[in-house]
């Protein structure tokens, strides 16, 4: 692979440190097979498995359920790969990379508000696999643990929130071992969680006697059905929310594109393991729920309640290990190196991966992520959509700024630098501000809707809110190119810098 020169000639120290600065040529180690090892590893976990539950509870079937998250992830991988570009061709994580466009500290705002975003579903995470430890303990203990009165204000029970606490000290432990400890995770994690999905799908099977009622269920909107007509209506907020589920990676993928050998393995490794995982996972998760409803007289779509019901002995570790294994590679890959680096780039010199992650797990406790779950409706209307919302636009300013308007040319040293090319009005572009802030507005009367703080609004809003990310990536992205043209912007030359 051949590229700019990635060695920084007179930094600003307060713009880099060895976290933060361009990865040579000769430390990048992730081949097409790294890169679509680790989507294997963020995707299979917990969440994913209930993705297509949470649209059957909703009223599709099977089918449609499966059909609407793979349309979603074919969706994302577009501006995943795009803006993985940059990071493979410069070496630079997500935070640098949003200098060139929102300005050396405007480059705060996206970086912080992907971080934040992540601070949650660390949580998410670490409360999933906190819960498969609660029900392993249930089975050994013989008792009924969830009978235990819940903590005031936190609304669990102590031994809930002990095995909560557990996991997320095993995950703090893990933060110690920096960035490439996550490509050795993810590779190792890969093979052995396909394997176990695979083993749960035949497990199924055998125990049911086929899939069981749930694959051979009408949709509810289908004709003579109790909601008839109403598909539309849940399809495109749904397909919406799908695409959230990966709009945090959609811009800090360089985070990881930027170890990547060649831009062809940062393509094919992406293409080859998000869309394709996404979609097998989602049909084990409908599949085996399926079936449950025939072994167990009800379906259960919460794995981590499986596991406590298919018996003792080896099962039950061997799918706590699955488990555990599944929801640490997600979440040290997926939630913690993003808001470790948008941490260090507030404070290179006294912010370091372990502090930035030692702050991502604290964020991740205080958001209560119990709350979260608690309704398929709230989890996918309400955060799902709600922070598409807001990257969205982030997304679309990234997209045009590269592609559109500098024509892949960056200066990479100016990216390092405040007096450079990415200076703007004191370090701030304005136009991206502006047209990341415009972006968000005809999103928040429909989220603050369905977030329960407006009783009503007009139907216009609700049905704006239905493509949260689509309104946002577009307008925020085409406001920008108006608002960056008008202000006189020229694209550079090929082969030289802005």
């Amino acid at each position: 692979m051949s590229g700019p020169d990635l060695e920084l000639h007179d930094p600003d120290p307060g713009l880099v440190n060895d976290d933060i600065r361009p990865v040579p040529l000769a430390e990048r180690h992730w081949s097409v097979m790294s890169m679509a090892s680790l989507w294997v590893g963020m995707v299979v976990c917990v969440p994913t498995y209930m993705l297509a539950g949470g649209l059957i509870d909703q009223g599709m079937n099977w089918a449609q359920a499966v059909l609407t998250v793979m349309l979603g992830n074919v969706v994302v991988l577009g501006p995943m790969i795009l803006n993985g570009h940059p990071g493979t061709k410069y070496g630079v994580p997500f935070p640098v990379l949003a200098r060139a466009s929102f300005g050396i500290n405007g480059a705060h705002v996206p970086s912080l508000m992907r971080a934040l975003v992540a601070c949650g579903w660390f949580g998410i995470q670490t409360w999933v696999g906190g819960s498969a430890i609660f029900q392993l303990l249930d089975v050994i203990a013989g008792a009924d643990l969830t009978a235990l009165a819940d903590l005031p204000v936190l609304g669990i029970n102590a031994a809930e929130f002990a095995c909560f606490l557990g996991f997320w000290a095993l995950q703090v432990l893990i933060i110690h071992r920096g960035v490439e400890s996550i490509r050795l995770l993810e590779s190792a994690a890969a093979p052995f969680l396909i394997v176990m999905g695979l083993a749960l799908l035949s497990w199924a099977y055998l125990a049911a006697d086929g899939f069981g009622p749930m694959l051979s269920t009408p949709s509810q909107f289908a004709e003579g059905g109790p909601r008839e007509g109403e598909f539309w209506q849940v399809f495109f907020p749904s397909l919406t929310a799908m695409v959230g589920f990966w709009a945090t990676l959609s811009l800090n993928i360089p985070d990881f594109t930027r170890y990547a050998r060649s831009q062809r393995d940062q393509v094919l490794g992406q293409a080859i393991g998000l869309p394709t995982t996404m979609t097998l996972f989602a049909f084990i998760g409908v599949a085996v729920t399926s079936a449950t409803t025939v072994i167990y007289g009800a379906p259960i779509w919460d794995p981590t309640l499986l596991l406590g019901k298919m018996g003792g002995g080896v099962t039950v570790v061997l799918s706590l290990f699955a488990l555990t294994v599944a929801t640490l590679s997600t979440n040290i890959a997926a939630n913690v190196v993003s808001p470790a680096n948008a941490m260090i780039n507030v404070n290179p010199r006294k912010i370091s991966f372990r502090i930035g992650g030692y702050v991502t797990a604290g964020l991740g406790i205080a958001i209560f992520p119990w709350k979260l779950l608690e309704s398929t409706g709230s989890y996918i209307f309400t955060w799902l959509v709600g922070y598409s919302a807001l990257l969205g636009p982030i997304g679309g300013i990234l997209i045009v700024d590269y592609f559109v308007l500098r024509r892949t040319e960056l200066d990479l040293q100016g990216l390092y630098q405040r007096t450079g090319p990415y200076r703007y009005y004191k370090g701030f572009n304005l136009a991206a501000l502006i047209a990341f802030a415009i972006a968000v507005v005809p999103n928040v009367p429909g989220f603050l809707h369905v977030a329960g703080v407006l009783d009503s609004v007009a139907q216009i809003w609700d049905t704006i809110y239905a493509y949260a990310w689509f309104v946002g990536f577009l307008l925020g992205g085409g406001l920008y190119w108006i608002l960056m043209k008008l202000t006189g912007f020229e694209a550079p030359a090929k082969g030289t810098t802005p």
